[in-house]
């Protein structure tokens, strides 16, 4: 057999193409269009590494304010989101026709029109104060612009997130009549327009600022990664390492999707670029379908959580705390690595219940053939850590990084880029630009309501009394509210709304601040796998073929990890890290315990004991017992909690033990009834 090109391989080409036949949500342009949304990409990506490296000042060339910069990026990009997107949206893995209507055609200038107007007055605009006392001609300008925003917003985030900014953008103007906590003193019409639109603290505010300063660059890394083969790279490599071993094709998903996943950042791209691979191979060696969608749907959306890259929403939170990346790629190794953990756990669990077992090794791929013919993405990988976490260089490493790809890429005969598929990278960048773009722009107008009105100040406080000082409630609100927003928004969208609403609320509690906002992440996250919504877990169970809302309960079960780490980790930071070497060593060892236990109880088999199940109510009981077992080992001591960490793994083995001798008492009676 050719182990170059081993039956259970695949290419990078058919991993990108299948995901993007699968989630295209645009229009297919004609030529024209097409080299409109080209010119937008490079121009795009050419503008940041001007800005980025300082290019003005090293050759003595014209050096833009910040606020110039970013109009040139919003000129560049909103008016492709009416190219790109319909007036009505069309459903997935359809493809609209290239013709693009008049008044999208209108709206693409209008919007082109605005953003040069803007560039030109970029020093008045700052000078003279349009922010609160612009020209007539301006402020007719910004009402123009808060309106194609908002549509921007609607056809790229869709209609829930869409109605909640316009909601909150006029909100300032009204706050005199809002009922309750949310009263405030009213502003005009004209004095909202300018704010959102002149003023930095909103659409051109952290959204927009996180995005030019530091998303783009990590944007084209990821895109440069898939079209390069990294996705395809990595899901052989799970295939070599983990296929042979018992529930092997669920346990390759785990690896593949949590590395994928952080490179590209969004749950859906994940699930349709590795689930195609993982999911009939899963099904292939005994995993029922909604198990194999459960599996994929989990280990997607989790790879937006995991460390190096994260998706767009971990460099809008260091732009918004105004930490490092680094600080906050450290705190989220552990919860991640704990939610991962507890995956891989269960899964080996049911596949040991079950007697589920590996592929054969004639279908996989070697390690040493995959490593050999895709090392670079690994070296690359490397050098964007170091540069992130030791040089501290996070708007230039990523570039840096994808230079060295696509310079490698391009030395290798094998897999170098014709002009055809460095075109196809190019447009994969600009719609991804496109897209973000115009969803950050509208929920920048979110966080200028709030601060025009004042109550991004006194909210936290209105909060905390509202929920009587109680530290529990308050998060109880907080993750509920995540959920319920993670339902309809994107994971940045929420995450922002959030990060300027309930956080601070929960950093006046006196919880640590770079666990308040993991955990609003976290939160905004777990809806991807929980019913009524579930949306991850219903495009696995497309694939799958199996029911949806079975596909979501059953991720439901999988990732139950991710419902108790945030409220952990942010009643302990020395769960992300954060705290004396050996309360971080010893909180995060008990974790592990009580993960292993967890996944035990939740799929009847555990490590070291064996099935948990036949037994009648014994084994029920037990069950119940581990799981109450691991929560509490889980659980992290210290004075919000009320007991110290000991006293509460003493009482984890104190429930655990009888567990355990349960079911050794339960197998040892079945097997004399089947002897005898």
């Amino acid at each position: 057999m050719n182990t170059s090109e081993p039956k259970g391989a695949v290419t990078a080409e058919e991993a990108v193409d299948k995901a993007e036949v699968s989630i295209s949500r645009h229009r297919h342009l004609s030529r024209f269009w097409w080299m409109w949304l080209l010119c937008a990409s490079i121009g795009s990506v050419l503008v940041s590494i001007y800005v980025i490296f300082g290019v003005g000042n090293r050759i003595g060339t014209y050096v833009p304010l910040e606020t110039e910069y970013f109009y040139l990026m919003l000129g560049m990009l909103l008016p492709l989101v009416f190219l790109l997107f319909p007036f009505k949206s069309i459903a997935p893995g359809s493809i609209e026709s290239g013709d693009v209507p008049w008044y999208d055609v209108a709206l693409a200038g209008l919007t082109v029109a605005l953003s040069v107007y803007f560039i030109m007055h970029g020093n008045e605009i700052l000078q003279d104060g349009w922010e609160f006392l612009p020209p007539v001609p301006a402020n007719y300008c910004a009402f123009v612009m808060w309106a194609v925003v908002l549509e921007a917003t609607r056809r790229t985030g869709g209609m829930a997130i869409f109605l909640i900014c316009v909601v909150f953008s006029v909100y300032p103007i009204y706050a005199d009549i809002a009922p309750g906590i949310l009263q405030g003193q009213a502003v005009s019409w004209e004095l909202a327009g300018a704010f959102y639109i002149y003023g930095t603290e909103s659409v051109l505010g952290i959204p927009m600022r996180a995005f030019a300063n530091l998303v783009v660059g990590f944007l084209v890394f990821g895109v440069a990664l898939q079209y390069t083969g990294g996705g395809a790279f990595f899901l052989n490599l799970a295939f070599a390492l983990l296929g042979k071993f018992r529930g092997g094709p669920a346990k390759v998903a785990i690896f593949a999707s949590g590395l994928m996943g952080s490179m590209s950042g969004s749950v859906i791209t994940n699930v349709l670029t590795t689930g195609v691979m993982t999911i009939p191979a899963m099904k292939r060696v005994g995993f029922r379908g909604t198990y194999a969608g459960g599996v994929e749907a989990c280990a997607s959306t989790g790879g937006v959580l995991m460390p190096p890259v994260m998706g767009a929403t971990a460099f809008v939170m260091a732009t918004f705390l105004e930490v490092s990346y680094a600080e906050i790629v450290i705190a989220a190794i552990f919860p991640s690595l704990l939610y991962y953990f507890g995956l891989f756990m269960q899964i080996d669990a049911y596949s040991a219940r079950y007697g589920m077992k590996g592929l054969p090794l004639i279908e996989l791929p070697k390690a040493w053939d995959v490593i050999k013919d895709g090392w670079y993405f690994v070296f690359v990988l490397v050098m964007l850590v170091v540069m992130l976490l030791h040089m501290q260089r996070e708007a230039q490493a990523p570039y840096y990084a994808t230079a060295t790809l696509l310079i490698i890429n391009q030395i290798s005969a094998k897999h170098r880029w014709g002009r055809a598929r460095f075109l196809e990278f190019l447009m994969g960048v600009g719609r991804l630009f496109t897209e973000l773009a115009g969803i950050l722009a509208g929920v920048g107008l979110i966080i200028g309501a709030l601060m025009l009105s004042g109550k991004i100040g006194s909210l936290a406080y209105d909060l905390v009394a509202l929920a009587g000082e109680n530290v529990f409630l308050l998060l109880l609100m907080g993750a509920a509210t995540s959920f319920v927003l993670g339902i309809g928004m994107t994971v940045t969208a929420a995450y922002l709304f959030l990060a300027v609403t309930v956080g601070p609320a929960l950093i006046h509690s006196g919880l640590d601040k770079i666990a308040v906002h993991l955990f609003l992440l976290y939160w905004g996250m777990i809806s991807f796998i929980t019913p009524p919504v579930a949306i991850g877990a219903f495009a696995a169970a497309t694939v799958a073929q199996s029911n949806p809302m079975k596909t979501g309960l059953e991720a439901m079960r999988l990732g139950s990890i991710i419902y108790f780490v945030p409220f952990f980790f942010v009643l302990n930071p020395a769960l992300i890290g954060r705290g004396e070497p050996l309360d971080v060593i010893v909180t995060f060892g008990a974790a592990v315990i009580g993960v292993v236990l967890v996944a035990g109880a939740l799929q009847g088999y555990l490590v070291g004991v064996g099935r948990m199940t036949a037994y009648g109510p014994m084994g029920w009981i037990s069950r119940l017992l581990l799981l109450a077992s691991g929560i509490l080992m889980m659980l992290p001591g210290g004075d919000l909690v009320g007991y110290e960490h000991s006293t509460l793994n003493l009482i984890a083995v104190a429930v655990g033990v009888p567990a355990i001798v349960m079911t050794w008492y339960g197998r040892r009676q079945s097997s004399r009834v089947e002897r005898g």
